[in-house]
Protein backbone atom coordinates (compact mmCIF):
# COMPACT_ATOMS: atom_id res chain seq x y z
CA UNK A 1 0.00 0.00 0.00
CA UNK A 2 1.25 3.56 -0.67
CA UNK A 3 2.59 5.60 1.51
CA UNK A 4 3.28 8.63 0.86
CA UNK A 5 1.00 11.69 -0.62
CA UNK A 6 2.71 11.69 -3.83
CA UNK A 7 2.34 7.96 -4.52
CA UNK A 8 -1.08 8.36 -3.26
CA UNK A 9 -2.18 10.92 -5.92
CA UNK A 10 -0.60 9.06 -8.64
CA UNK A 11 -2.09 5.40 -7.79
CA UNK A 12 -5.77 7.83 -7.58
CA UNK A 13 -4.82 9.42 -10.73
CA UNK A 14 -4.13 6.52 -12.70
CA UNK A 15 -7.62 5.00 -11.12
CA UNK A 16 -9.40 8.03 -11.93
CA UNK A 17 -8.12 10.34 -13.90
CA UNK A 18 -7.92 13.82 -11.97
CA UNK A 19 -8.04 14.03 -8.24
CA UNK A 20 -10.25 17.12 -8.68
CA UNK A 21 -13.69 15.65 -8.94
CA UNK A 22 -13.44 13.53 -6.08
CA UNK A 23 -16.41 13.21 -3.88
CA UNK A 24 -15.68 14.65 -0.22
CA UNK A 25 -15.76 11.71 2.27
CA UNK A 26 -14.79 9.18 -0.99
CA UNK A 27 -12.94 6.79 0.34
CA UNK A 28 -10.18 8.17 -2.48
CA UNK A 29 -9.85 11.51 -0.36
CA UNK A 30 -10.21 10.01 3.10
CA UNK A 31 -6.56 8.41 1.80
CA UNK A 32 -5.22 11.39 0.66
CA UNK A 33 -6.22 13.05 3.63
CA UNK A 34 -4.21 10.68 5.38
CA UNK A 35 -1.06 10.57 3.35
CA UNK A 36 -1.14 14.16 3.74
CA UNK A 37 -1.33 14.35 7.46
CA UNK A 38 1.24 11.98 7.93
CA UNK A 39 3.77 13.43 5.81
CA UNK A 40 2.83 16.77 8.06
CA UNK A 41 3.40 14.59 11.13
CA UNK A 42 6.71 12.95 9.44
CA UNK A 43 7.83 16.29 8.75
CA UNK A 44 7.40 18.10 12.12
CA UNK A 45 9.36 14.85 13.90
CA UNK A 46 12.50 15.52 11.38
CA UNK A 47 12.23 19.65 12.45
CA UNK A 48 11.85 18.91 15.83
CA UNK A 49 15.37 15.87 15.50
CA UNK A 50 16.89 18.48 13.63
CA UNK A 51 16.09 21.21 16.49
CA UNK A 52 17.65 18.89 18.77
CA UNK A 53 20.71 17.79 17.58
CA UNK A 54 21.86 21.70 16.44
CA UNK A 55 23.34 22.52 19.93
CA UNK A 56 25.50 19.55 19.56
CA UNK A 57 26.73 20.23 15.85
CA UNK A 58 27.89 23.62 16.78
CA UNK A 59 29.68 22.36 19.79
CA UNK A 60 31.82 19.76 17.56
CA UNK A 61 31.86 22.77 15.05
CA UNK A 62 33.62 25.10 17.60
CA UNK A 63 35.97 22.10 19.10
CA UNK A 64 36.62 21.33 15.38
CA UNK A 65 37.94 24.47 14.54
CA UNK A 66 40.21 24.66 17.98
CA UNK A 67 41.77 21.69 16.64
CA UNK A 68 42.00 22.71 13.02
CA UNK A 69 44.18 26.09 14.97
CA UNK A 70 46.41 23.61 17.17
CA UNK A 71 47.76 20.56 14.62
CA UNK A 72 48.66 18.24 17.03
CA UNK A 73 46.66 16.47 20.04
CA UNK A 74 46.16 18.67 22.97
CA UNK A 75 46.88 17.66 26.27
CA UNK A 76 44.41 18.24 29.28
CA UNK A 77 45.35 21.60 30.33
CA UNK A 78 45.15 22.76 26.94
CA UNK A 79 41.36 21.19 25.74
CA UNK A 80 40.33 23.00 29.50
CA UNK A 81 41.35 26.59 28.36
CA UNK A 82 39.71 25.65 24.51
CA UNK A 83 36.96 24.45 27.16
CA UNK A 84 36.93 28.23 28.89
CA UNK A 85 37.23 29.45 25.38
CA UNK A 86 33.72 27.64 24.29
CA UNK A 87 32.09 28.62 27.49
CA UNK A 88 32.86 32.35 27.17
CA UNK A 89 31.81 32.63 23.62
CA UNK A 90 29.03 34.41 24.16
CA UNK A 91 30.14 36.93 26.71
CA UNK A 92 30.87 39.64 24.42
CA UNK A 93 27.00 39.64 23.25
CA UNK A 94 25.86 39.45 26.83
CA UNK A 95 27.25 42.29 27.79
CA UNK A 96 25.98 44.15 24.87
CA UNK A 97 22.73 42.90 25.29
CA UNK A 98 22.97 44.18 29.26
CA UNK A 99 24.64 47.91 27.97
CA UNK A 100 21.23 48.08 25.02
CA UNK A 101 18.93 47.65 28.03
CA UNK A 102 17.84 50.36 29.74
CA UNK A 103 18.24 50.59 33.78
CA UNK A 104 14.89 49.31 35.44
CA UNK A 105 13.88 47.45 32.24
CA UNK A 106 13.31 43.65 32.63
CA UNK A 107 15.69 41.47 30.60
CA UNK A 108 15.02 40.79 26.76
CA UNK A 109 14.48 36.79 26.39
CA UNK A 110 17.52 36.79 23.84
CA UNK A 111 19.40 37.80 27.64
CA UNK A 112 17.80 34.73 29.55
CA UNK A 113 18.53 32.56 26.66
CA UNK A 114 21.66 33.55 26.98
CA UNK A 115 22.33 33.00 30.62
CA UNK A 116 20.13 29.94 30.87
CA UNK A 117 22.45 28.31 28.12
CA UNK A 118 25.67 29.57 29.77
CA UNK A 119 24.25 28.23 33.22
CA UNK A 120 23.76 24.73 31.60
CA UNK A 121 26.97 24.48 30.13
CA UNK A 122 28.66 25.62 33.42
CA UNK A 123 26.79 22.68 35.15
CA UNK A 124 27.62 20.22 32.58
CA UNK A 125 31.27 21.71 32.46
CA UNK A 126 31.30 20.46 36.34
CA UNK A 127 30.55 16.99 35.82
CA UNK A 128 31.84 15.99 32.56
CA UNK A 129 31.35 18.39 29.19
CA UNK A 130 30.75 16.44 26.41
CA UNK A 131 33.13 16.83 23.26
CA UNK A 132 35.17 15.32 20.62
CA UNK A 133 38.37 13.88 22.00
CA UNK A 134 40.92 16.36 20.72
CA UNK A 135 43.96 14.71 22.84
CA UNK A 136 44.17 11.52 19.91
CA UNK A 137 45.99 12.14 16.83
CA UNK A 138 43.61 10.04 14.94
CA UNK A 139 40.81 11.86 15.76
CA UNK A 140 41.77 14.98 15.41
CA UNK A 141 42.47 14.03 11.65
CA UNK A 142 38.61 13.05 11.55
CA UNK A 143 37.24 16.10 13.36
CA UNK A 144 39.41 18.20 10.85
CA UNK A 145 38.00 16.12 8.06
CA UNK A 146 34.00 16.30 9.10
CA UNK A 147 31.35 17.78 6.99
CA UNK A 148 29.08 19.42 9.73
CA UNK A 149 27.09 16.48 9.51
CA UNK A 150 24.82 14.39 12.36
CA UNK A 151 25.32 11.21 10.51
CA UNK A 152 28.96 11.79 10.60
CA UNK A 153 29.54 12.43 13.53
CA UNK A 154 29.34 8.68 14.50
CA UNK A 155 32.91 7.98 13.31
CA UNK A 156 34.60 10.48 16.17
CA UNK A 157 35.73 9.53 19.62
CA UNK A 158 33.68 11.25 22.47
CA UNK A 159 35.04 12.15 25.98
CA UNK A 160 33.83 14.21 28.84
CA UNK A 161 36.32 16.26 30.66
CA UNK A 162 34.98 18.15 34.31
CA UNK A 163 36.39 21.07 35.87
CA UNK A 164 38.43 19.64 38.13
CA UNK A 165 40.51 17.81 35.53
CA UNK A 166 39.04 14.28 35.31
CA UNK A 167 38.27 12.51 31.83
CA UNK A 168 36.15 10.26 30.71
CA UNK A 169 35.35 7.99 27.69
CA UNK A 170 31.79 8.70 26.54
CA UNK A 171 29.26 7.25 23.64
CA UNK A 172 27.82 9.35 20.69
CA UNK A 173 25.08 10.59 20.47
CA UNK A 174 25.35 12.15 24.47
CA UNK A 175 22.39 10.27 26.16
CA UNK A 176 22.38 13.63 29.07
CA UNK A 177 24.66 11.41 31.60
CA UNK A 178 25.76 15.03 33.22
Amino acid sequence: MPKSLAKVQKKISKKKGSTNSLHENSRDSQRLRRAGARDDKLAKVAAARVKSNQPHLQRVSFFQQAAQQANESMTLDTIQGVIQSYLGRSNEELVKLKHERRPGRPSSTREDLLKQRMMMEEREYDTGLWMPDLGIEENLKQLEKWNGEWGSLNTLKYVRIARSGTKHNSSFPPKGQS
